[in-house]
This record gives structure tokens, C-alpha cells and sequence, in this order.
């Protein structure tokens, strides 16, 4: 059953990667756009093809991946690896050390600033100083990074009410609707136009030059230097790179979109070069439903023998019952975090996630059906002679069948929701176009994920229901 598994997990993790290369980014728009830019650039001034794998949860998730041979390439900034994944100047024998090449800066600087709104009465950071009736609001990663909020306010010397941490496209609409006072943002973020919101002079020169560049593995650089060769001709200016970011964020143009028409610009790809596909709907249901049903169909193989075995030792049934419920309590991002290192990004640790999600229902509900079977037809069953197997063939799983069913139909549902969070290490699926709409506070592409995610959720479920219902009937 173990290779059967396993067969199936990398006989659709081999169909997903049929690329050459893999262009990761993390999840803001300006990370997905230098993607884009870089896969079409490669693709147009090479022969080889390219997967996209947009909106990874984080630097530290990136960077992973790259290590890990998941990506093979991602746009990466100085000022991150001295300040926030190496915490050292010295980051370039670090990454030599790592097998990780640095391409050429694409020729602007994206660094942190402090923004707040025009009526706050505020023009430079050292203007927050005693300043603790602000509310404050600041992404994630910026709370918690070595060139982030902590050094920040050491180094201006700042006392300062415990900040918000929240997703960096949410902060935006926050600041401007009077939730937060202050927020970080990046000098070449499109959506700051629009606000017109009050950049904060960093009168101290705390944040570090972040010039944009890619990361490039060392097999990689080796085995294809034209990769090199065509990301060294990539260049933009701040003042593209800004109008660029603005397309893509407010003027909602897409990414492939807003790359093409620059590239062709510049003349590194041709005309009618641009990538075509799918409506995002439809590849991402796709995805979303590989995902869930390879997952359950995994979990079923397992958790029913495992529900059959633990029903004849009582001893061993809690342990299995606890350790299946502990993983139910771990938090679904945390436990695709926790896969990265051994599995990597993509298909393959997202589908060993939901696995294990979907394990508890269907051993639990397994156990049960069998261990309330009647014990008057156990011994009438032994009466006429019948075999353990034959009893548990022929009485106890046909009528444990209806519970055995309501706990895959459980763990189905389940998948279907928890599997959207997959988007974070790669894996795709809708979850994708949710976790860009939040980025890009855009609420159509936020329902464009939701919606088919609660109905394939409500379909399943239906499905489901009148499988457990005929199952009943027949018993």
C-alpha cells in the first residue's frame, strides 16, 4: 500500500514540474511582478520553459525552497539577506557556501518606509518618539525581522505602544480608514499613490539599501548560462518600477500582462510571445480538486486499515485515536511550514498535510462503526462456523459502512477548505487567487477563490451524503 502511495504523490508531482526551471516569489505584488518579468525574460530569450510558483508564504519560505532545489530561482533583495536571513554583511560567502548565486541588481532600490496619513501631524520617524496614543499596525514580517520594528525603535530610541501584526495588504485600507496611525510600507509599492498617504523620513538612516536582484542556484547558473546571461539584461529604473507596481495593484492589469508589455518594450521577448492560459478558475478548481481527492483517497487507504487493525487492540486504540487528534490541533500553516523541510514546496507537501488532516475522522469513525457492532451477530456469525475475517468481511464493516462514510465525507470537507491555504508553499489551487486578493485588497479576486472553494466544500458534501444514505438503506 506504502508504494502505491507513493507512486501516485510522484507520478503527479512529475506532471506538475514538466518545466525546465521553477521562478518562485514571495507573496506582495511587486515579488509576483519580478517573477513574471524574470520567467517571461528567460523564456523569451531562451529555449526553456518555465513554472511559476507565486505567492510563497515569506522570505524564510523562499529561501527554503531554494535551498531545497523546490524553486530554482526568486527575486530577492540585499538589504533581506544582510538584515533578515543572514543578520551579516558577509552574505555573499554565505550564499557561496549554500550553492546560491547572486544575479546582477535589476537597478532599483526598494527599501522600508514609515507611511501615516496626511492629518497625523507627523514628518519624520524621530516624530514617533513618546508618541504612544498611535495605534500602530505593521506586517507580519516586518514585526518580527532583524531590520524590522524591534532595531527600528532601539535605534531611534522609540517607546511605543505593542504593534499590530497584519497581512501587508490589509494594512493599507486599515491606515486609511482610521484603524492604524502608522504602517510599513516599500518605496516602490504602486497602492501608495493612490492612498496619498504621508511618507516618514528616516532622519536616521536605519533602513538598509534593498536593491532588487535574483537568487539563482549554482546548478542552475551552471548547467543553463543563458538563464544568467538573459536575467542580467533585465533593468528598471524606480520610476518604472513604481509605475509598474501601480498596473499591477491598482490599475488591476495582470501580472503576465503588465511583464509582457514591458519586456516588449524593452526587447526582450517578441510580439505574440505573450504567455496564454486558462482562466484562473478553471486551473486553480483543477488544482484545488488534485489536491483534496488525491489527499483523501490517501487518507482512506491508510486510516480504514488502521480504524480495522486498532479495533481488535483496544490497548493500542487511544494512543493511535491521541496521536491523530494531536495533529488535528496543529495549525494548518504551521504544518506546511513544518513540511518544507523535508518535502520541499508544492504538490507533494501540501498533499502530505492534507493527509494527515484527513486521517482523524476516518480512523475515529472506522473504530467506532466497528466496535459498536452488535455482539449477539459477532456470535452468531461464530455459530455458523465464519471465519474473524469472514465476521468482519461480511457483518461488521457492512454495518459500520454508513459511519465509515460519514467520517470520509467529514474529512473531504475539511480538505476542500484547509486545502486553500496549499497556496503558501506553491501547491496552487484556489487559495491562490484568496491570498493575491488579500494582497492586492482586491475583494472580486478574494471571492473569485472563496466562491468555488464553498461550492466544490457544498458539492462534496452533497456527494457525499447520499453515498452514506444509500449505504444506510442497504444495511
Amino acid at each position: 500500500m506504502n508504494k502505491v502511495i507513493l507512486s501516485i504523490i510522484l507520478l503527479n508531482s512529475l506532471i506538475l514540474r514538466s518545466q525546465d526551471l521553477v521562478v518562485g516569489s514571495k507573496l506582495f505584488s511587486e515579488s509576483r511582478l519580478l517573477c513574471e518579468i524574470m520567467a517571461q525574460t528567460i523564456e523569451g530569450q531562451t529555449d526553456l520553459k518555465v513554472e511559476r510558483r507565486m505567492g510563497l508564504g515569506g522570505t524564510l519560505i523562499c529561501f527554503e525552497a531554494l535551498k531545497t532545489g523546490a524553486i530554482d530561482i526568486y527575486p530577492e533583495y540585499t538589504g533581506t539577506l544582510s538584515e533578515a536571513i543572514f543578520q551579516s554583511q558577509s552574505y555573499e560567502a554565505e550564499l557561496d557556501s549554500l550553492g546560491i548565486v547572486l544575479g546582477e541588481p535589476f537597478g532599483f532600490n526598494n527599501t522600508y518606509v514609515l507611511i501615516t496619513r496626511k492629518d497625523a501631524d507627523l514628518s519624520r520617524i524621530s516624530d514617533l518618539k513618546n508618541r504612544t496614543d498611535l495605534k500602530l499596525g505593521f506586517s507580519n514580517e516586518f514585526v518580527k525581522r532583524g531590520d524590522g520594528y524591534q532595531a527600528m525603535s532601539e535605534a531611534y530610541g522609540l517607546v511605543l505602544s505593542t504593534p499590530k501584526g497584519m497581512d501587508h495588504g490589509l494594512a493599507y485600507k486599515a491606515l486609511a480608514d482610521g484603524q492604524i496611525d502608522v504602517t510599513d510600507a516599500y518605496s516602490t509599492d504602486g497602492k501608495l499613490e493612490s492612498f496619498g498617504f504621508q511618507f516618514l523620513e528616516d532622519d536616521k538612516g536605519f533602513f538598509p539599501e534593498y536593491l532588487a536582484l535574483p537568487l539563482i542556484r549554482e546548478e542552475i547558473a551552471e548547467e543553463y548560462p543563458q538563464v544568467v546571461e538573459a536575467l542580467n539584461k533585465i533593468r528598471i529604473d524606480k520610476e518604472t518600477m513604481l509605475e509598474l507596481n501601480y498596473l499591477a495593484e491598482v490599475e488591476k492589469v495582470p501580472f503576465e500582462k503588465v511583464a509582457y508589455n514591458y519586456l516588449l518594450s524593452q526587447g526582450l521577448v517578441k510580439e505574440g510571445t505573450q504567455p496564454q492560459s486558462t482562466h484562473p478558475v478553471v486551473s486553480q478548481t483543477i488544482e484545488h480538486l488534485q489536491l483534496t481527492f488525491l489527499a483523501t483517497l490517501i487518507a482512506i487507504l491508510t486510516a480504514v486499515p488502521l480504524g480495522v487493525y486498532i479495533s481488535y487492540k483496544p490497548r493500542l486504540a487511544s494512543g493511535f485515536l491521541s496521536a491523530t487528534g494531536v495533529i488535528q490541533t496543529i495549525p494548518s500553516l504551521a504544518l506546511l511550514g513544518f513540511m518544507i523541510p523535508l518535502f520541499g514546496i508544492g504538490f507533494v507537501p501540501a498533499v502530505i498535510a492534507l493527509f494527515l488532516y484527513a486521517l482523524l475522522p476516518i480512523v475515529r469513525n472506522t473504530y467506532a462503526g466497528l466496535r459498536d457492532t452488535d455482539p449477539i451477530l459477532i456470535e452468531a456469525g461464530r455459530a455458523l462456523g465464519m471465519t474473524n475475517w469472514q465476521i468482519l468481511k461480511k457483518v461488521r464493516l457492512p454495518l459500520a459502512a454508513p459511519l465509515i462514510m460519514a467520517g470520509i465525507r467529514t474529512a473531504l470537507t475539511i480538505n476542500i477548505g484547509t486545502a486553500t491555504l496549499a497556496a503558501f508553499i506553491g501547491a496552487g489551487g484556489l487559495g491562490e487567487s484568496i491570498i493575491t486578493g488579500i494582497n492586492l485588497n482586491d475583494n472580486s479576486l478574494i471571492l473569485q477563490g472563496a466562491i468555488p472553494a464553498a461550492i466544490l466544500a457544498l458539492l462534496a458534501d452533497w456527494g457525499m451524503g447520499i453515498i452514506e444514505k444509500r449505504l444506510r438503506r442497504t444495511n
